[in-house]
Order: C-alpha cells, then structure tokens, then sequence
C-alpha cells in the first residue's frame, strides 16, 4: 500500500489523542483528506483504530493504575476524576458516546476502566463514537456534508 508511512502517522496521531497526550488527529485527519492523495476509508480506519486503541489503553490506565491515583504524575487529578465518576454514575456506560469529546471524553474512557466496564461494552460504543467522529471530519472535508 503506497503512503504506509504516512498512514502510520495518522495512526499515531490518533493514538496519542486518545490517550493522556494533548495532541489533535482531527487536522491531521483533515489535511491528509484534502490532500487528495490517500483513500479515504484508509484515512478513516487507520485514524479510528488508532483512536479506539489508544481509549483501550485508558481503560487499563483506570483499570490497574488508579490504586497510584494521588501521585503526582497521575494523569487524571482527583476532582477531574471525580466530576467524570459523576458523569457515569448519572448516565451509565452511554457516557462512552461522548468519548470523541475533548476534554471530558479521555476522563470518561479512564473512569470506564476505574469502574470496571467490561471490554465487551466498552469497545462497541467507543468504537462508535470515535468513528463516527472521524466520519465527521471525513464529510465535511470532501464535502459530503
């Protein structure tokens, strides 16, 4: 597959989004749409699996590492820990749409595995949203929407 570099990156991008990084695979998902140069559904699955799998690593971040929660290099401080347990208490595993939002979506994802969701709901709704998001991006940069 020509671009494997570039499709690679994308993949990373999205990954580190995910996870505790601040860093944005929306404009990078946007540019290299525009570009006209790669396949599109290429650009899609390899920004959403990398997206899907970087939230999986923030469940076992909630899921093994909260136990380290009051020390200092714990990505998540406790009020922001707090506010998202909140949030899933309320509204349940269908907080997990909102996984593609900033700020509060990563929390979510983290919390999720705080909380011990199973994998098997966890993954599907995700997958969704990340995706869906990433469809998002995808319409409105060729137009579709």
């Amino acid at each position: 597959m020509p671009h494997l570099a570039e499709y690679g990156a994308l993949f990373a991008a999205s990954f580190l989004s995910a996870t505790i990084f601040p860093f944005q695979s929306e404009a990078v998902l946007f540019a290299m749409l525009v570009a006209e140069h790669y396949a599109w559904w290429a650009l899609i699955l390899a920004a959403s699996v990398g997206n899907i799998l970087g939230s999986i690593v923030n469940w076992f971040l909630g899921r093994f590492l909260v136990r380290f929660q009051d020390r200092p290099w714990f990505p998540v401080k406790r009020d922001q820990m707090a506010r998202a347990e909140g949030w899933y208490h309320r509204y349940g595993r269908w907080t997990l749409l909102l996984s593609w939002t900033p700020i509060i979506g990563d929390p979510l994802t983290i919390v999720a595995g705080v909380l011990r969701e199973p994998l098997r709901v966890f993954i599907p709704l995700v997958a969704l949203a990340k995706t869906g998001r990433y469809l998002a991006v995808g319409g409105l940069s060729l137009g579709w929407m």
